[in-house]
């Protein structure tokens, strides 16, 4: 880069990111941190008035070059360095300086010096040099800021240059850059300010894995606009990690900086989405070997932010041409193109078969769900759902069960190779046959659920009507027809009040559904109705039967104790069971008798568990049990003479 033409910023005091709310009074595109004290009223119309010199600065510029500038930026006013931090040269040149002092006219001018900073495109320049372009720039940009105020101190460096500073190492600028107030942006240097502030974060974070902090896509391209994203690579290394595996901290890494990402962009208040991607070496080294040429790009048009002499070796022997894809690498992407129209040609089978036959096939297996069967499975379906709905219900066409089936069919075709091509006019008519089907299937789901609500109001009249004539017979009434089960069970179990009264509500209700049935007229309403109070009636009467009998059942034992352990005799009406030790699961011992007529029980014999419980349910229990003496002398044969009958245990 000529002389003339490299800005090195001097003695620039670093300053923290800008934040997102602007201060009052501030010039156009002036950011500055939001938690500064109110400006002085004086402050303020200084302000105001650098702001209109600027906007008439940009004015003439951009009405003069027009697309060739990028941007135009504010630059912080230059400090001198601290006294103890000056080189030797600096101090032998200061104490010339005070020996010459300048008068307060010339300070006063060099503290009122505004430093803007010009950048100019010369990518499409071919008409002059470089040199002669950067002449031509700089001449007319300072006349016209000493047109618009002589305190204006404009230098503009070329885009083509800005970048050469950053293949050269030389980041000063680019860190100036980050400082400043955009007066008037393409895009480029809110660019450089967040991808500046992001490097910053990042190396200050993980200074030790940072290989490169690389600018890339449309805006090293010169491609850029206002909303452009903003892209930036970062490799990390990744070559000696120990404590955990590459892909960890690669994820680990690239999770906490795309997190600074996000803060940098609040911190900056650039609302361009900040693209992020994170190598680690070992990978990019093998894309660059494969000749990926994403990473062909990337080299090619990225500009390194930071670098530890990775990036721009890579960059330079690229432009050399000493970087060139294997033999193995052409011949993968030469092959690329037919294996991707191979793969569209899959997919569109796989859509038009796969995805058809499951988008019928499995509300034809829920609808035989619904129904109340367990799904069949695919080759039996269409089976299944002619034999239910076409044959026996007759509430389905046999052309849809025909559709389902010849979709089961082409797909075992497929399957077995007999079939390997399907045509743009059979996809076609597969997805039209699909839709078709699957309209049928919503108004058969519709039948097959009337149907079910109807079967639900039967199963649940017989079941409340049934235990209702269980209960009466507990009570002792033997016969109860189905005109008279309400009165009945009014009068023996509502008045009685064995039975709360709201319950009477619920039974009418389960009534009234049933007779709305009998006569065509059930509708959603009463069924739910009559579902709602049947639970807990049903709930209700089954408890009772269970405490009724479980009383019943306790007046019919006898308890023994013998030692630690416990035994049970149960007399029903005319057999009784033994339980040798009631404690016992597995090896339960269990005996039955036969109740002679004077009390005395017969022989014994073994029996089940299963038969035990068999006999209780069907058993007639006394209202009262009497005990005879001729059982005492069992219960000592049977258990010894050392059983000990228990009395109300």
């Amino acid at each position: 880069m000529s002389k003339n033409k490299s800005i090195q910023p001097k003695n620039i005091k670093p300053v923290a990111p800008p934040s997102k709310d602007a201060q009052p009074g501030a010039p156009a595109g002036v950011q500055l941190p939001s938690n500064m004290p109110k400006l002085p009223p004086e402050v303020e119309k200084k302000l105001e008035a650098l702001k209109v010199k600027l906007d008439g600065f940009k004015a003439k510029v951009l009405e003069k070059f027009g697309d060739y500038i990028v941007g135009i930026a504010l630059l912080p006013p230059e400090k001198p360095l601290p006294k103890e931090s000056a080189s030797e040269e600096a101090k032998e040149q200061s104490k010339e300086e005070k020996k010459d002092e300048k008068s307060k006219e010339d300070k006063t001018k060099e503290e009122q010096k505004i430093s803007l900073l010009v950048v100019v495109d010369d990518t499409t320049s071919q008409k002059m040099t470089k040199d002669e372009l950067h002449q031509k720039f700089s001449t007319i940009i300072q006349k016209i800021a000493e047109e618009t105020d002589k305190n204006l101190s404009p230098q503009s460096i070329l885009l083509t240059d800005l970048w050469q500073n950053s293949y050269d190492g030389k980041y000063d600028l680019n860190k100036l850059i980050s400082m400043s107030a955009p007066i008037f942006d393409t895009g480029m240097l809110a660019a450089l300010k967040i991808a500046e502030i992001h490097k910053t974060m990042v190396l200050k974070k993980f200074d030790k894995y940072i290989l490169s902090y690389v600018l890339a896509g449309s805006l090293t391209q010169g491609k850029a606009t206002a909303t452009s994203d903003i892209d930036v690579w970062i490799v990390i290394d990744d070559t000696d990690v120990k404590k955990m595996t590459r892909i960890e901290l690669k994820d680990k890494l690239r999770a906490i900086i795309i997190g600074m990402g996000i803060e940098a962009g609040e911190l900056t208040g650039i609302k361009n989405k900040l693209n992020i991607q994170v190598y680690i070496l070992t990978d990019f080294w093998e894309s660059l070997k494969e000749a990926n040429p994403i990473i062909f790009t990337l080299l090619r048009d990225g500009v390194p932010l930071y670098d530890r002499s990775i990036f721009m070796p890579w960059k330079q022997l690229l432009r050399m041409g000493r970087i060139k894809p294997s033999r193995e690498a052409i011949e993968l992407f030469m092959s690329t193109g037919e294996q991707t129209i191979n793969r569209v040609k899959l997919r569109l089978k796989d859509m038009a078969m796969e995805d058809t036959y499951y988008a019928i096939l499995t509300p034809s297996q829920a609808a035989i769900m619904l129904y109340g069967l367990p799904p069949p499975t695919p080759r039996e379906t269409p089976d299944v759902l002619e034999e239910i709905f076409v044959k026996k219900e007759k509430i389905l066409e046999k052309e849809y069960v025909d559709i389902l089936r010849n979709n089961v069919k082409i797909r075992k075709d497929i399957e077995h190779g007999t079939k390997t091509e399907l045509s743009g006019t059979e996809m076609d008519q597969l997805l039209k046959n699909a839709e078709k089907f699957l309209e049928r299937i919503k108004k058969l789901f519709k039948e097959i659920e009337e149907k079910h609500d109807e079967k639900v109001t039967v199963r649940l009249y017989d079941e409340v009507v049934t235990i209702i004539r269980d209960v009466l017979k507990a009570e002792g009434i033997e016969r109860a027809s189905d005109d008279a089960i309400v009165s009945i069970f009014e009068k023996e179990l509502i008045h009685t009040g064995k039975v709360p009264a709201r319950f009477l509500t619920d039974l009418n209700e389960i009534i009234e559904a049933k007779h709305k049935f009998d006569k065509g007229k059930l509708a959603k309403t009463d069924m739910e109705t009559a579902r709602k109070g049947s639970s807990g009636l049903i709930q209700f009467l089954v408890e009772y039967l269970q405490r009724k009998r479980g009383r019943e059942l306790e007046r019919a034992k006898i308890r023994i104790k013998r030692g630690d352990k416990f035994s049970e005799i149960v007399l029903l009406d005319k057999v009784a069971f033994i339980i040798h030790d009631v404690d016992a699961k597995e090896t339960q011992k269990l005996e039955k008798a036969k109740i002679n007529a004077d009390g005395s029980l017969g022989s014994r014999e073994d029996t089940t568990l299963e038969e035990f419980e068999k006999a209780l349910a069907n058993a007639k229990f006394p209202q009262r049990a009497f005990i005879k003496e001729p059982i005492f002398e069992d219960i000592k044969n049977i258990f010894g003479k050392d059983a000990e009958v228990l009395v109300n245990y």
